[in-house]
């Protein structure tokens, strides 16, 4: 009995602290292996039981859940309407129309996909515009709206990494661990050794930081007993890590990628080649605290320290073009060209949205896809939202600091590491500019005044090496990441940088391919600027926020509000901007819907 009543107070902890409370649930929990599959499902259910009895002892703390129910019939146009058809929008139509909800997509551009989308830049060579790689869709949403049918379709790449080095070798990460143990010996046989043990942390703990992203956070600082299901899930994930693996969790996760990196490795290279995935998207150094979490959540989804190498064939368009399919064929209505200027709300109610044409649909529920910002200050009349909501939306902080240089290439470069080796092989992945930590924070430096970094840290990949279709017949497509370019210039405008910066770039990369310049036939660069007026990402940031500790999970966006649910009756948010954050996991709009349906009376 005492145990039972041990793992009560337990989740009545985890609802409380969120993630820490989650974390400190594991330092209770039984170590894996050690109970059945019949024996967890009754422990789960004595706890839901003994949180019902013990309600009223813990009513200060625990509070009951009011959701307003969404009617089943209406006058209205359409059940739900989505503002975006970005990947997170066409999830959460998918989700709701297979549900058998009327809902119509709204895209103000001329094509759906938002960040996530393949264009003609320049004429002949079509590039992956602000996303690449493979997305890191999840595969729950892969299954469940069957998008290999609609088109998806994965090209792997071994290696996944290609990492150059100032002195003229190159560091390469295979998929293979054992071959990727060879390729570290020359740098440092310690760091060798230690290699596999790294790798098997980093997946066991991240698949718990995989386990939040699929979770809706509770509810803060009065959590519901309907929040309890939810951090019910996280147990699974928990009963995989013995004690020593959660003691180091709870080390990690507010500790900065670069102590995390010292305490395991010695060499330059490998340690900068793996902060750098602690570093992407945010306007932060390796040094900075709760920069390892951000290592944790890009590997959710892989469990790799280094990403997945690869790409979608067709560029990261193939990927929305087959969620866009996914929606059609269950019933959505996608519209684009069609700009929504206005969220209408009576009566502390949404019924509708105006376009920037004039026209009025109207629906029974409002999703939008675009970020907090955008929604609560501009789709939204701010005067109609409490103060202090309003304070804590203006407060979010984006703070965008990547660029992108796209490049036409007349035939593959030339990689001084690669005198001896097949360059169609070894740059089928990423290759990566990341020399150092000092490298990385040195060029982080820049931005923190206003700057961009004349050495940057850059993430290049040529996906026409594995998808011909994108080039014309011998010729390439090569798109650049390049960090740190902060939104906020102390001199000048990006109009006036935008020439300096594409030069940079592409000195940085001709340090590692001398012939680089004479492959060039034609570039196109998108500023942080170019990013937000284009794309709709707010100071060029993609996770429409940044991903810190300080806005995830129960305070993304903001407290009390990370339940997709915003303060007005019938308006939800699905984009990055709310849990789980970036990336293109499709993961916040798989949670939205799952909200959504909720208050519809459907799960």
């Amino acid at each position: 009995m005492k145990k039972r009543n041990d793992n009560a107070r337990l989740f009545f902890a985890a609802a409380l602290g969120g993630l820490a409370g989650a974390a400190i649930t594991l330092l209770f929990a039984p170590k894996s292996g050690k109970e059945t599959r019949a024996q967890l499902n009754e422990k789960s259910q004595q706890v839901k039981r003994l949180a019902q009895q013990g309600a009223a002892t813990v009513a200060p703390l625990i509070a009951p859940q009011t959701v307003a129910r969404l009617p089943q019939s209406h006058h209205y146009d359409y059940d739900a309407i989505i503002i975006g058809g970005g990947h997170n929008g066409l999830v959460t139509a998918a989700y709701l129309a297979r549900a058998g909800r009327k809902v119509l997509v709204l895209e103000r551009r001329p094509i759906v996909g938002g960040a996530a989308v393949t264009e003609e830049l320049i004429p002949g060579f079509k590039f992956s515009s602000c996303a690449d790689g493979l997305g890191g869709l999840s595969p729950t949403i892969v299954r469940d709206l069957n998008l290999q049918q609609h088109g998806l379709e994965y090209l792997h790449a071994d290696p996944a990494i290609f990492a150059p080095q100032p002195d003229g070798r190159a560091l390469t990460i295979w998929r293979d661990v054992n071959r990727t143990v060879r390729e570290i010996e020359p740098f440092s046989r310690r760091d060798a050794a230690r290699y596999p043990d790294f790798m098997a942390l980093i997946g066991k703990v991240s698949k718990l930081v995989g386990a939040l992203m699929a979770v809706t956070p509770p509810q803060m600082p009065r959590p519901a007993l309907t929040d309890m299901p939810e951090l019910l899930k996280l147990l699974g994930p928990a009963r995989q890590l013995s004690k020593k693996d959660i003691h180091d969790t709870l080390r990690i996760l507010p500790m900065s990628v670069a102590d995390l990196l010292d305490e395991w490795f010695e060499s330059d290279a490998l340690r900068g080649l793996i902060a750098a995935r602690g570093i992407t998207g945010i306007t932060w150094g390796p040094r900075a605290a709760g920069t390892a979490y951000m290592l944790l959540y890009s590997c959710a989804g892989d469990g790799q320290a280094f990403g997945s190498g690869g790409i979608v064939k067709g560029g990261m368009g193939g990927l929305t073009q087959a969620l866009a399919g996914a929606a059609r064929h269950n019933g959505v209505e996608i519209r684009t060209e069609a700009e929504v200027a206005e969220i209408v709300i009576e009566n502390g109610q949404t019924c509708g949205v105006r376009l920037a044409n004039g026209q009025i649909v109207t629906a029974a529920a409002i999703i939008s896809n675009a970020d907090p910002r955008t929604t609560f200050m501009k789709l939204v009349d701010p005067q109609v939202l409490d103060p202090f909501f309003v304070r804590q939306v203006q407060n979010i902080k984006y703070r965008g600091s990547g660029a992108r240089v796209h490049l036409a290439l007349k035939e593959l470069p030339e990689f001084t590491a690669l005198d001896n080796h097949d360059p169609a092989q070894y740059l089928r992945g990423y290759v990566r500019i990341a020399p150092s930590l000092d490298y990385l924070e040195k060029a982080f430096d820049a931005a923190k005044y206003g700057q961009f970094a004349r050495r940057p840290y850059l993430d290049v990949t040529i996906p026409s090496l594995a998808d011909p279709s994108l080039a014309p017949a011998g010729q390439h497509v090569m798109s650049i990441y390049m960090q740190y370019a902060p939104y906020h210039l102390q001199e000048g405008s990006w109009e006036e940088c935008r020439e300096a910066l594409g030069e940079v770039v592409i000195n940085t990369l001709a340090e590692y391919t001398p012939n680089l310049k004479e492959m060039v036939l034609d570039s196109r660069v998108l500023t942080p600027l170019d990013l937000e007026i284009i794309y709709g990402l707010p100071e060029g940031n993609p996770s429409h926020g940044e991903m810190t500790l300080d806005q995830f999970l129960y305070m993304r966006p903001v407290p009390g509000y990370a339940q997709y649910r915003a303060p007005i009756q019938g308006l939800y948010l699905c984009g990055a901007g709310s849990h789980t954050g970036g990336g293109v996991t499709g993961l916040p709009g798989y949670n939205a819907a799952r909200e959504i349906l909720k208050d519809w009376g459907r799960r």
